[in-house]
């Protein structure tokens, strides 16, 4: 909900805090605060798309600093959109806002968006690590501190709320959280931190009554507070003004301790609240009650939590129907328990209760359309899988109740045109996406692909596999058989970057889709040479050819000569990508999920698309590693039928000789002509050319899992 200036004031007044040695406790942490927090206060890439591998190293540090000082942590997410729609119109101003940011980033300014895969990073890293998390069916502050409550540890956060829920266990901001900084000696290592508690705080404006601080919270403005109730509230109201240093020594916000220091005055909420309301006056008065009580309600914490059944149960819990929305009471099981357990995204129930998404902002070419118009096919087969089935029974229903007591032969006859039309207008979602730099409503309609038809949204999860598989390639283009060569875990990103060739706008040159391939090998190398159970594990060969692609990167403090063509495609790559995870997600990975981490670095591919247009060859960057090679043409070969010319070799005198191309039916058929004799692709043995059959068997260990 946040209340508006009250994380500024109060983080400028240290005297509310505690000094804490924080160690040996349980902590409930707000996941979704957390990899905000993480990314933004580290300096990492933004303008160019993230780096990944360098959050996901930071992610593992943090919780292993939490482990040093034996700190058992609760991970709790964000879910769905607000049911009641109450919050919609923040979001929306929120989301116009990121715009402007990405703007302003992609002409060399100052700004803040968080790039588009940092959340599944994030997950997967949670999951590798065996740290427990749940992901809420909506906003996840009621959720948390209610399991703080229950548990009576604290929270680690950076949400303003936190100080007006009365926790026991309190409340650590993460602008206070030294967790990069642990002190003491083993077995007792701890992490210097400030603990907030509403109890001390309190105790500063002459021991107020903590119940009062609700009503505060609502009257001040917080997301769900109409503004005009603040307005007219402080425009009406005497307070007593307090001077800028006065001998509180605190560092002072006028009208919010003006009205802390009114409120102290009363000693019931309930003569507070009428107060207010006598203040607010009018014929609304009745409304404004409505609306005051309401949100005080919002800070009201039960004492028990339905919580602590998802961290003690071995299989994934279902959600407390009684707190569901109606549309998911009727949703399945497998759909519920996948969502809690972070395996579907908050899009799905946006989609499927609102019928509403919000698409994310990205550092792009403002002057282009949207990069995520390139990804809409996707979300469309998305759309179809959630919403026709539901949307096929309702016009069942309503045609039933339409043409109740005519004839069963009128009834037939009528029921083939009507039924369809009226599933049709039910299978609509509502995007908001960027035109130029506004945020625009685009209703899009979602056809059922002939793919999708041998599936139930009840039953995906029972489907055969290849049913599942011929859905998510069918909708991506790509033909099954070139995914054999490669390893499991590269093949959805190899699916998406083939639908990104063939559908970005402007397609991509081949110096970028090299340097994407590029990007792939070079993840792939860098998490197996850091792998002991891995065969490349600190392998030479491998660790020179990262460490020479590494060198190639984009400092990511660099504000100026963003290329933002390149920039804008490798949006567009990201949109399919994230599309793609959730459309695999949805039909219950069919395909092995990537490692999110290593499948795009920002500043290493703005870097490679550079080199390579100075003349850099693919083959040169990975000289030294066969292996390497290797994967480079396997992938090469999945997504253009032509494969990597054969590696340089050296003459007598030290000098390469250029390979040669491998017979006549390539000729003229390099790197830059990716495009021809494609339509003899499918004759090829696995879609790999006769003279590179034995790739695979070379490519053994790289398959490794």
């Amino acid at each position: 909900m946040g209340v508006h200036g009250l994380t500024s004031y109060v983080e400028g007044n240290h005297q509310f805090f505690t000094d804490m040695r924080f160690r040996d406790c349980r902590l409930v942490i707000d996941g979704c605060s957390l990899y905000f927090r993480l990314y933004f206060n580290s300096g990492l890439d933004q303008a160019r798309g993230g780096d990944y591998d360098t959050f996901a190293v930071l992610v593992r540090q943090f919780f292993a600093a939490l482990s040093e000082c034996n700190v058992k942590p609760f991970v709790v997410l964000d879910g769905g959109m607000d049911q009641t729609d109450k919050k919609f119109k923040t979001l929306q101003e929120r989301t116009q806002s990121k715009i402007q940011e990405a703007h302003s980033l992609s002409r060399g300014s100052h700004g803040s968006v968080l790039p588009l895969l940092t959340r599944e990073v994030f997950l997967q890293v949670l999951s590798e690590l065996g740290v427990a998390f749940v992901q809420c069916i909506s906003e996840a502050d009621f959720e948390i501190a209610s399991l703080a409550k229950h548990w009576g540890c604290p929270v680690l956060t950076n949400d303003s709320d936190f100080y007006i829920f009365d926790l026991r266990g309190g409340y650590l901001p993460f602008s206070f959280f030294q967790w990069n900084n642990i002190s003491g000696k083993a077995p007792e290592r701890y992490i210097p931190a400030l603990l907030f508690t509403v109890n001390h705080f309190c105790s500063h404006f002459n021991h107020m009554n903590k119940q009062l601080l609700p009503l505060f919270a609502v009257v001040t403005g917080n997301d769900y507070t109409p503004a005009k109730i603040t307005e007219r509230f402080f425009r009406r109201v005497e307070l007593e003004r307090v001077p800028v240093g006065r001998k509180s020594g605190r560092r002072c916000s006028p009208r919010i301790e003006s009205f802390l220091l009114w409120l102290a005055q009363f000693t019931s909420p309930v003569d507070a609240l009428e107060e207010v309301l006598e203040i607010l006056g009018g014929q609304q008065k009745e409304n404004f009650h409505t609306q005051l009580s309401a949100g005080i309600q919002d800070y009201q914490i039960p004492r028990t939590s339905i919580l602590p059944q998802y961290f003690s149960s071995a299989q994934p819990a279902l959600p407390n129907t009684q707190g569901l929305p109606a549309a998911l009471i009727s949703q399945p099981e497998w759909l519920l328990r996948a969502f809690a357990s972070g395996k579907l995204p908050s899009l799905v129930l946006n989609v499927l209760v609102l019928q509403k998404v919000l698409l994310v902002p990205q550092v792009e070419n403002t002057h282009q359309p949207s990069s995520h118009i390139t990804s809409l096919s996707i979300r469309k087969t998305i759309y179809s899988l959630l919403l026709f089935e539901k949307a096929r029974q309702d016009s069942q229903r309503q045609q039933n109740v339409t043409q109740r007591g005519r004839g069963r032969e009128d009834l037939n006859r009528q029921s083939q045109g009507i039924g369809g039309q009226q599933c049709d207008n039910l299978c609509v979602v509502d995007e908001y996406d960027r035109q130029d730099l506004n945020l625009k409503k685009n209703r899009v309609e979602a056809k059922l692909p002939n793919s999708v038809q041998e599936l139930n949204l009840a039953t995906i999860d029972k489907a055969p596999a290849q049913v599942r598989l011929q859905v998510l390639l069918g909708t991506l283009g790509m033909m099954d058989h070139l995914l054999e060569p490669l390893p499991p875990h590269l093949r959805l990103p190899v699916c998406v970057t083939y639908f990104w060739k063939n559908n970005s706008k402007p397609k991509p040159c081949h110096p970028r889709l090299q340097a994407m391939l590029l990007g792939l090998v070079y993840g792939e190398l860098s998490w197996r040479t850091t792998y002991p159970d891995d065969p490349l594990y600190c392998s030479k060969a491998a660790a020179s050819v990262c460490q020479r692609l590494s060198l190639l990167r984009v400092n990511p403090g660099q504000k100026t000569g963003l290329e933002l063509g390149v920039a804008h495609l490798f949006s567009q790559w990201q949109s399919c990508m994230l599309a793609g995870i959730y459309l695999n997600q949805l039909l219950c990975f069919p395909l092995p999920e990537p490692r999110y981490a290593w499948v795009f670095s920002g500043t290493l591919l703005h870097g490679l698309e550079a080199a390579i247009r100075g003349g850099h060859q693919p083959a040169s960057l990975l000289a030294e590693d066969t292996g390497a090679l290797q994967l480079y043409s396997i992938l090469l070969m999945a997504l253009t039928g032509s494969a990597l010319s054969a590696t340089p070799r050296m003459s007598r005198g030290g000098r390469r000789i250029k390979a040669q191309q491998r017979g006549r039916g390539n000729a003229g058929r390099g790197p830059g002509n990716e495009g021809r004799g494609r339509a003899r692709r499918g004759n090829r043995s696995r879609g790999m050319m006769p003279a590179d059959s034995n790739l695979e068997n070379r490519f053994a260990l790289l398959k490794f899992e």
